[in-house]
């Protein structure tokens, strides 16, 4: 029955979307969805009350009390709370039997907040492969009813998180998994084609949103809806993306032919021939915010195919396709002529990463105070004692979160998005 509803409920790819669904229908178990339209929720019960495991005060955690921050870092070292009750992929099965209880306990907001904010969909891709209740705290953070989400599970996650991501996604008529799911691997094009496939299946919906943004599961927002849609509006049509030039120790990346062996990215070894394009490759990020005719000409545009099927066998190609396509004059929403200038990731907006080597004391210059949370891969995994130095910065979402690494974190800062967005809606 699952299976049914799910190709039922598809918008314009029916066969696809069932293929996908029956390579993965071993699942153990089956679940009947009962879809329905939920009634409006009114907003004031919509606060994020009573998920506060450890009656931490946000508010002060957000101010950056260092009481409370050291109080919140303490409960997560506590036996009651390190032992306490998570949610799986299974319980998400379970709670996704009854949607309109499933929308109503979790508290997602079933109405545009304002006239303003329905008047400016946003499109998001969200590529996950594991940690199901990271992904409903950051759906639910983000969700929007006149927005649209398409969610991309890595082929190679287990079964019962993907039947638990199609479970939730049933749940609401603007939510969807990606019609072709790839095996991602890192570094490879994979990534990239993750994206594209959300791109595609996104673009041929009869909708009318205005911008895209990428995600993964380990991003959160910093940012309420609003505020996002105020941002992109003031871009007038222009993507903002990270675009600089390329250093030359990232150049052996594309010069040579890399291919996927036993499950990783290997250099062959084989010189590359040079990209068909005029424009050089210019440095970036996998992560962007583009426009909706910006992802028409990405897919539609004979010579944009072509550099991306040159740069299907490089090292990491995410962190130099779309910086590089920004920087093509005739791309829709690229920087004009006059503005040909680098965009940093500090200066873009896409996302918020604080590096290792950029922290320090920032009255001494260093660009970032010390991470409170951990670091893996040189990149900070935030603690609660990050949220209110990072709540300052001009970027739409913030990377990484972990609610293993730090509960509060994500708590306090869903805590403040939530109560802001409220809070203009009363006055």
């Amino acid at each position: 029955m699952l299976k049914k509803l799910l190709c039922r409920r598809l918008f314009s790819y029916p066969i696809n979307y069932c293929f996908v669904f029956l390579v993965f229908s071993l699942v153990t178990f089956s679940v009947v969805r009962i879809h329905q339209k939920p009634e409006f929720i009114n907003s004031r019960p919509l606060e994020l009350v009573g998920e506060n495991p450890g009656n931490v005060n946000c508010t002060k955690v957000v101010q950056g009390d260092i009481d409370e921050i050291q109080k919140a870092k303490l409960e997560t070292l506590t036996v009651k709370f390190r032992t306490r009750t998570r949610w799986t992929p299974h319980d998400y099965l379970n709670m996704t039997r009854d949607c309109a209880s499933f929308i109503k306990s979790r508290k997602y907001i079933t109405e545009p907040l304002s006239k303003e904010e329905a008047g400016f969909p946003i499109a998001y891709s969200i590529v996950v492969h594991h940690k199901i209740e990271m992904l409903d705290r950051l759906l639910r953070a983000i969700y929007m009813p006149q927005n649209f989400y398409c969610i991309h599970v890595d082929r190679k996650s287990e079964q019962p998180f993907l039947a638990a991501v199609m479970g939730i996604a049933s749940c609401f008529n603007n939510v969807f998994v990606a019609s072709q799911l790839e095996s991602v691997v890192y570094a490879s094009w994979s990534r990239v084609q993750a994206d594209l496939n959300c791109m595609k299946d996104l673009h041929r919906m009869r909708a009318d949103w205005k911008y895209l943004i990428n995600l993964c599961g380990m991003d959160f927002p910093i940012k309420t809806n609003l505020e996002i849609v105020r941002k992109l509006k003031s871009f007038m049509g222009e993507n903002n993306l990270e675009t600089e030039k390329m250093p030359l120790h990232k150049e052996e990346r594309w010069k040579k032919r890399y291919a996927v062996i036993d499950g990783k990215l290997t250099n062959t070894g084989t010189v590359k021939t040079h990209p068909p394009l005029e424009t050089p490759l210019f440095s970036g990020s996998a992560y962007f915010v583009v426009s909706r005719e910006y992802v028409t000409y990405v897919l539609e545009n004979e010579k944009i195919q072509k550099f991306m099927e040159w740069a299907q066998d490089t090292y990491s190609p995410d962190e130099y396709l779309w910086a590089t396509i920004q920087r093509i004059p005739e791309v829709p929403g690229s920087r004009s002529l006059s503005h040909k200038y680098d965009l940093s990731d500090m200066l873009s907006v896409a996302r918020f990463v604080k590096w290792q080597y950029y922290e320090g004391d920032t009255s001494k210059g260093a660009p970032y105070p010390p991470c409170t949370g951990t670091h893996v891969r040189s990149v900070c995994v935030f603690g609660a004692g990050d949220l209110n130095w990072m709540l300052h910065t001009h970027h739409l979402f913030a990377n990484k979160f972990d609610m293993d690494v730090d509960h509060f974190a994500i708590q306090c800062l869903d805590e403040h998005l939530r109560h802001k967005a409220l809070e203009t809606l009363h006055h």
